[in-house]
């Protein structure tokens, strides 16, 4: 499926599609965007990914029929995401500048909340369809709080329900962002288009040889099991969890194991460096400080390398809205031990891509990480990330634009 001529505002206010994923407001989201805009542009499509400029505004090609606009809105540096809301005038009128120069946009794709708010109204003064895709939905996110975690405020709750009305096409990741949508934001069920992520098997197979290379780097000797967690660390991704099953492991219930070693990849979400301290805390308190590795915010390379060297992975997330780190977990045949909850039924195929649990207690997730340990599932974790494809995730997006506008497919 392809196309000639058509041109998408690919639109990420508050976070960098390059940014790398797992650092401050950076996560899969930014794995999707760049995936899908390669896929699109392979296509045909001329794609223009827009986001908002800590520094000076510029333009660059991050890929051939990819062009990143760093926008200027707002006093230079950062922003905090719950203060991004006050420049979204300014971030939309220079996207409809955009909109207006050259051929214009034949559609506006927003990804977030913040994306959409800026930029409905250009939308509308334009004429040009608005696709949503949220990705997370606060009240989802709601449902599902860590201890002590504030809950969404209602200036996003409220903006999700109108962009869920306004927007021309919302984009599902998972049938649980999609029921939210329809039975918590209201959006009419024609409107709604279930779309999941896809995974790049080519990048996370389980190399060996990547395997060993991360196993040298981090000084984990062959035959101790690791066991890895991907994300940012923040209380609603409760690594805290993962260093408490890590402790199970290491007590005398699993005595007749090898002790594993667990490697937490992600940075600190800004504003959550207490919760990082935190961690180091727990896992002192708990004895295992000596087997708990924070390796920060990899590369994409670098986090393959890190699911092909590991045993297993654990999503301990009190909500995903799918949970990319598993298909990739799993594509790289590393089964993985996540809550059922929301979109991780999904992306966790229960007792053939790894397990799905309904309880937080870590002497049930120990048990379920245990059992997983010994490889028999790395098979059947590779065959069902197989169904995932970035190809069928473009190809269905390219409907969704079909169906709002005038492009041809």
């Amino acid at each position: 499926m392809g196309i000639t001529g058509a041109r998408v505002a690919m639109v990420s206010m508050h976070t960098s599609p390059v940014a790398r994923a797992g650092s401050r407001d950076s996560g899969g989201m930014n794995v999707v965007l760049l995936a899908l805009a390669g896929e699109l542009a392979a296509r045909g499509v001329e794609v223009d990914l827009l986001t908002r400029a800590e520094g000076e505004p510029a333009v660059s090609v991050v890929a051939p029929g990819v062009t990143l606009h760093e926008i200027r809105a707002g006093a230079p540096g950062p922003i905090p995401k719950a203060a991004l809301s006050a420049v979204s005038d300014e971030f939309g009128e220079a996207v409809a500048h955009l909109g207006r120069s050259g051929d214009g946009f034949d559609v506006i794709h927003s990804h977030y909340w913040l994306s959409g708010i800026a930029t409905l109204p250009v939308s509308l003064e334009l004429g040009i369809p608005l696709v949503q895709s949220f990705h997370t939905i606060g009240a989802m996110k709601n449902r599902t709080l860590a201890p002590g975690q504030d809950a969404e405020p209602e200036l996003r709750l409220r903006s999700e329900m109108f962009l869920a009305g306004q927007a021309s096409a919302i984009i599902a990741g998972s049938a649980a962002e999609a029921t939210s949508l329809i039975d918590d934001l209201r959006a009419p069920a024609e409107k709604v288009w279930l779309i999941p992520p896809g995974v790049d098997a080519g990048l996370f197979s389980g190399s060996v040889q990547e395997a060993a290379r991360t196993r040298a780097s981090l000084r984990i000797p062959q035959g101790v099991p690791i066991i890895a967690v991907a994300g940012r660390i923040q209380p609603l991704k409760d690594q805290g969890l993962a260093i408490r099953v890590l402790a199970e492991l290491h007590g005398p219930e699993f005595a007749g194991s090898v002790p594993p070693v667990l490697v937490i990849a992600g940075d600190s979400t800004p504003g959550e460096a207490d919760y990082l301290d935190g961690l180091v805390r727990l896992a002192e308190d708990l004895g295992v400080a000596g087997s708990v590795r924070f390796v920060g915010a990899l590369t994409r390379s670098e986090l393959a390398g890190l699911f092909a060297a590991a045993s297993a992975t654990l999503v301990p997330s009190h909500s995903e809205t799918f949970g990319l780190v598993a298909l990739e977990s799993a594509s790289s045949g590393t089964p993985v031990v996540g809550s059922s909850s929301t979109g991780l039924r999904e992306s966790i195929a229960d007792g053939l891509s790894g397990t799905l649990l309904d309880s937080r207690e870590p002497r049930e997730w120990a048990a379920a990480t245990d059992r997983i340990l010994s490889g028999a599932m790395s098979a059947t974790a590779r065959l069902h990330a197989e169904d995932y494809t970035w190809s069928a995730t473009a190809a269905a997006t390219l409907a969704v634009y079909a169906s709002v506008g005038h492009i041809r497919v």
